[in-house]
């Protein structure tokens, strides 16, 4: 066994658990516990890029399907008196409502967080 120096510390070489005593990573080797599921993570969040310098609040991360996700924005719309689209599994409303928009997702029991600047 030939010793290795480095910046750390010492390295021993063709030893099956190493310096520290630790099993090896072979067929004993058992892989982390997958984690429970999260609730959705809500991201309210303003973007202005490709719109000529127009803010446009996009909501992602919402857990519905389309005929849902319609319906909320119907619902967001009316709510700032502001026009929107729903692209995907994006919710776009024009203008920037952050603050009131996480507000009443979090009334609706969503865990909403307001995201970028």
């Amino acid at each position: 066994m030939k010793a290795r120096h480095t910046y750390r510390g010492v390295v021993l070489r063709n030893s099956a658990a190493g310096a520290t005593g630790a099993a090896p990573r072979g067929a004993g080797h058992k892989p982390p516990p997958a984690q429970p599921p999260r609730a959705a993570r809500v991201r309210v969040g303003r973007e202005v890029a490709g719109r000529g310098g127009k803010a446009v609040t996009v909501i992602t991360g919402l857990p519905f399907d389309a005929a849902q996700l319609d319906e909320l924005a119907g619902r967001l719309k009316r709510l700032c008196g502001a026009g929107g689209a729903v692209k995907g599994s994006v919710i776009e409303l024009q203008g920037d409502h952050r603050d009131r928009l996480v507000a009443e997702l979090c009334k609706l029991g969503l865990e909403a967080k307001r995201s970028g600047g």
